[in-house]
C-alpha cells in the first residue's frame, strides 16, 4: 500500500479550520438563545447584543470570561503555517491547540449552567459564579469542529495511520458525535440506574432491582408468567431467524431464478417497512382478533370458539416479521448479488451439481450478510415499542415495561434504566455471538479481476420451498395491506362499511383563496414537519453510516472493537430511551436543542446510523482491498479511493441506508412522542393524537397517504442512486 509521505503539505485544509475556528469566535452567535433553526440574531442587534454576541465580544465586553483561554488555541496554529509535517512542532502544535481547546470548550460548557456552576465543588472551589450561560449557537459549534479537526491533523502529521489526515479526521468526526448524540444522553440515562429514593446514588441499592423476579423470573415452565427478559429474548430470537429467512428467500427469487415480476416482488418486499407499526397491529387484530373477518371465518366453518390468541407471542411475532423482514432483505440483497459468479461456474465445471455449489460456494459466501441480517433484526425486536404496544397482551417484553416505568403512574426511572442495562446486555451478546460466527474468513467475492458470469439458478430442493414461502407470505403481506387501504375508505371501520373518502378530505384538504393555495386540511403542518425533518435526516445517516463501515472494514486503529460496538448502541437501545434520554441530556447547556427540529434530525441520524453501517460492512466484506491499493498506487488519496472506488461498489448499501433512514423518519414512534413540540409536530405523533381519539379513520387514512408518499421517495431513491454496474450478464444476456 502506498504510503502517504509526511512531507506533503496540507495548508488548504489547515488554513480552512484556522479560519473556521477563528470565525465561529468572533463573528458567530456563541449561544444558541432561539435554538440552531434560528437566524433571527441576525437582524435583532447581532453582535452586540448579550443573547447574539460572538465569543469576543462577550469577553471585550467584560463577560463570560471563562470563554478567554480557547483564544490562545485558537491561535497557535499560526504560528506554525509555515513548518513542514516531518516538524515535530508542527503535530505537537496542533495536537495541543486541539486538544486543550475542544477540552477547555467541553469543560467549561458543562461546569457552567442557567444557574452558575453545575457542581457543589466547583461554587467550593472558585465561590459562586454571579453569571450563567446557555446552551452552544453556532459560534461555539464551529469553533468546537475547528479544535477537533485541528487536533485529527496533528495526530496525522504524528504518522498515525500512515499519516492519512482523511481517516484520522473521520474517526475523530465520528468518535465525536457519537460520543456527544450515544454516549453522553445515555450515560446520563443509565446513571438513573443508580439513584436512590433520596436523590443520590448507590451501587449496592443496582443488584436487588437488577435481579428481580419480574424480569428474571421463569413462572411459565410451571404455568404462570416468565419475565420480561426472557420473554424479549425469546421473541428477538425468533424473528431473527425468521426475518433472516424470509429476507434471503426473497432475495434468491430476485437474483437465482427467471421469475418474471421481480420489480413487483422488490416493492412488495419493500412495503411493511414504510408502514407505521400500530397500523399493521390493527390490521392483524381485525384479522385475526376475537371478533377479526379470519377468526370469526374460520369459527363459523369448523364450529370453533373464538379465542383471542393473537395477543401475545403470536401477535408480535407476527407483526415483526412483517415489520423487519424488509430490513433482512435489503441487506441480504446486495450480498446475494455480489457473490461471484465465476466462483459458482468453476465449481460446477468440476462437475459440482448446483446443490453443491449452493452449499459449498453460495452460503459460506453469503455468511456475512445473514450474520448482519439476523443481528439486526434481533435488535429491532429488542428495540420495537409500537407492534408489542398493540398486540402485546399479557407478554410483557422489556420496550413497553421501560415506557410504563418511564410515563406510568409510577415513572420509576431507575427501574427503566435497569431494563435498559439488561437489553443493552442481550444486544452485546448478539454482537460478539456475531463476530464469532463469522470468524476471521475472507469473504471477498468482487475484486478488481473481470467477472461476467450468470449467477447458477436455485436447485429444485431449494427452489420449491423459496417459491412456496415467498408466495405464501407476499399473499399475506397484500391481505394485510388490503385491510389497511380499505378500512381508510369506510365510515367507520368494522360496524359501518360505507364507503368514503371523507377521512382523506378532513386530512388533507386544498382550499383556494385569493392569495392563492391553502393547505386547510388538519395534517399538513405535521406532514411537512415529517417530510423536511425526514428528507434532512436521510442523506447524513447514510453518510455518517457508510464512512464508519468504510472506517472499520478498511482501516485498522487503536480501539477499533470499542468504536464498532458504539456504532451499534443507539440502535440497541428502545426508541423510548433515546427519547428521554434525550430530553435528559439536552434540555439544559451545553446543548440546549429540546424543542427544536434539530433533536428530531439528531435523533434519527444515530437512531438510524447502524443500518448504513452494517449494509456497508456486508457489502464492503466483498471488495478486495486491492482495489484500495490499486488506487493509491496510482496517486490517488483516501478520500479519492473512497469517493471514486468504494462509493459507486457500494450502491446497494447507499440505498439500503437513504430508504431506511428516510421511512424510518416518516414512520418513527417510540422517541418522537418525547422529542415532538408544538411547532414541530410528526406524522405519527398526530395519528397516535388521532388513535387516542378513537378517529381510527382518519389514522388510517393518513397513514395510507403516508405508505403511497414514501413508495414514491423509495422509487426516486432507486433512480438517483442506481443500481451498481460489475460487468455481469443475466440470463437473457443483458448487463446488471
Amino acid at each position: 500500500m502506498r504510503t502517504v509521505s509526511l512531507e506533503q503539505k496540507t495548508y488548504p485544509v489547515l488554513i480552512f479550520w484556522i479560519i473556521a475556528g477563528w470565525v465561529g469566535y468572533f463573528i458567530l452567535p456563541w449561544y444558541g438563545v432561539e435554538g440552531f433553526w434560528s437566524f433571527g440574531w441576525l437582524l435583532d442587534g447581532w453582535p452586540l447584543d448579550d443573547d447574539y454576541a460572538p465569543a469576543a465580544v462577550l469577553i471585550a465586553t467584560g463577560q463570560k470570561l471563562w470563554l478567554a483561554p480557547m483564544l490562545l488555541a485558537l491561535a497557535a496554529p499560526i504560528a506554525i503555517l509555515g513548518r513542514r509535517k516531518t516538524d515535530p512542532l508542527y503535530a505537537r502544535v496542533l495536537v495541543l491547540s486541539g486538544a486543550l481547546g475542544f477540552g477547555w470548550l467541553v469543560a467549561q460548557g458543562l461546569g457552567i449552567g442557567l444557574r452558575g456552576f453545575n457542581a457543589d465543588w466547583l461554587a467550593a472551589l472558585f465561590g459562586p459564579l454571579d453569571d450563567r450561560q446557555f446552551g452552544m449557537g453556532y459560534g461555539a459549534m464551529v469553533t468546537a469542529s475547528a479544535f477537533l479537526f485541528l487536533f485529527t491533523q496533528g495526530i496525522a502529521a504524528r504518522g498515525a495511520i500512515n499519516g492519512d489526515v482523511f481517516v484520522t479526521s473521520a474517526i475523530g468526526g465520528v468518535i465525536a458525535v457519537v460520543t456527544i448524540f450515544v454516549f453522553f444522553p445515555i450515560a446520563k440515562m443509565l446513571l438513573a440506574a443508580f439513584a436512590t429514593d433520596d436523590g443520590g446514588y448507590s451501587v449496592m441499592g443496582f443488584f436487588p432491582k437488577f435481579l428481580d423476579s419480574r424480569i428474571w423470573g421463569l413462572g411459565c415452565l410451571s404455568g404462570g408468567r416468565c419475565g420480561v427478559a426472557w420473554n424479549s429474548l425469546l421473541l428477538a430470537v425468533l424473528v431473527g431467524i425468521l426475518t433472516t429467512l424470509l429476507g434471503l428467500a426473497f432475495a434468491l427469487v430476485l437474483t437465482r431464478s427467471g421469475f418474471r415480476y421481480k420489480r413487483l416482488l422488490r416493492a412488495l418486499t419493500v412495503l411493511p417497512i414504510i408502514t407505521p407499526p400500530f397500523v399493521i397491529g390493527l390490521a392483524i387484530i381485525l384479522l385475526f382478533g376475537l371478533s377479526g373477518t379470519v377468526t370469526t371465518a374460520l369459527a363459523g366453518m369448523f364450529g370453533i370458539e373464538a379465542t383471542r390468541w393473537v395477543y401475545g407471542l403470536p401477535g408480535i411475532l407476527i407483526a415483526q416479521l412483517l415489520a423487519f423482514t424488509p430490513i433482512a432483505f435489503l441487506v441480504l440483497i446486495g450480498v446475494v448479488e455480489g457473490v461471484s459468479p465465476s466462483m459458482e461456474e468453476a465449481a460446477q465445471t468440476l462437475r459440482a451439481n448446483r446443490w453443491q455449489t449452493f452449499r459449498t460456494i453460495s452460503w459460506p459466501l453469503m455468511r456475512p450478510g445473514l450474520a448482519n441480517a439476523f443481528l439486526l433484526g434481533f435488535i429491532e425486536s429488542m428495540a420495537d415499542f409500537g407492534n408489542p404496544l398493540v398486540l402485546g397482551g399479557n407478554f410483557d417484553v422489556l420496550s413497553t415495561e421501560i415506557f410504563f416505568a418511564i410515563v406510568g403512574a409510577q415513572y420509576d426511572q431507575s427501574r427503566a434504566a435497569i431494563l435498559a442495562v439488561v437489553l443493552l446486555g442481550f444486544t452485546l451478546g448478539a454482537f460478539y455471538l456475531q463476530r464469532f460466527w463469522l470468524g476471521r474468513k475472507s469473504y471477498t467475492t468482487v475484486t478488481g479481476k473481470g467477472d461476467a458470469g450468470v449467477h447458477p439458478p436455485m436447485p429444485n430442493g431449494l427452489a420449491y420451498p423459496v417459491y412456496a414461502v415467498v408466495a405464501l407470505w407476499s399473499a399475506f403481506t397484500v391481505v394485510v395491506y388490503g385491510m389497511i387501504l380499505y378500512g381508510s375508505v369506510v365510515q367507520l371501520w368494522g360496524i359501518d362499511d360505507t364507503l368514503t373518502f371523507k377521512h382523506y378530505i378532513t386530512a388533507f384538504r386544498i382550499d383556494w383563496a385569493g392569495d392563492g393555495l391553502r393547505w386547510t386540511g388538519s395534517a399538513w403542518d405535521s406532514f411537512w414537519t415529517t417530510m423536511l425533518i425526514a428528507t434532512l435526516a436521510a442523506p447524513l445517516t447514510a453518510a455518517i453510516g457508510l464512512i464508519t463501515a468504510y472506517l472499520l472494514t478498511r482501516q485498522s486503529f487503536a480501539g477499533k472493537r470499542a468504536f464498532e460496538f458504539g456504532t451499534m448502541l443507539s440502535f440497541a437501545i428502545p426508541g423510548t430511551v433515546i427519547g428521554v434520554a434525550y430530553i435528559l441530556a439536552f434540555n439544559v447547556p451545553p446543548i440546549e436543542i429540546t424543542g427544536t427540529g434539530l433533536i428530531l434530525v439528531v435523533s434519527f441520524i444515530f437512531r438510524n446510523m447502524p443500518v448504513g453501517v452494517r449494509a456497508g460492512i456486508a457489502s464492503m466484506s466483498q471488495l478486495d482491498k486491492s482495489l484500495d491499493e490499486s488506487s493509491l498506487t496510482l496517486g490517488a488519496n483516501s478520500w479519492q479511493t473512497f469517493r471514486a472506488v468504494i462509493l459507486p461498489l457500494l450502491r446497494p448499501a447507499i440505498l439500503a441506508a437513504l430508504v431506511y433512514s428516510f421511512v424510518r423518519a416518516m414512520t418513527a414512534i417510540s422517541a418522537v412522542i418525547f422529542l415532538v413540540s408544538a411547532r414541530y409536530d410528526m406524522s405519527t405523533s398526530y395519528i397516535i393524537g388521532r388513535v387516542e381519539n378513537n378517529d381510527y379513520g382518519l389514522a388510517i387514512a393518513y397513514s395510507t397517504a403516508l405508505i403511497f408518499v414514501m413508495l414514491a421517495a423509495v422509487g426516486l431513491l432507486q433512480l438517483l442512486v442506481g443500481r451498481t454496474q460489475i460487468g455481469r450478464r443475466t440470463s437473457h444476456g443483458e448487463g446488471h
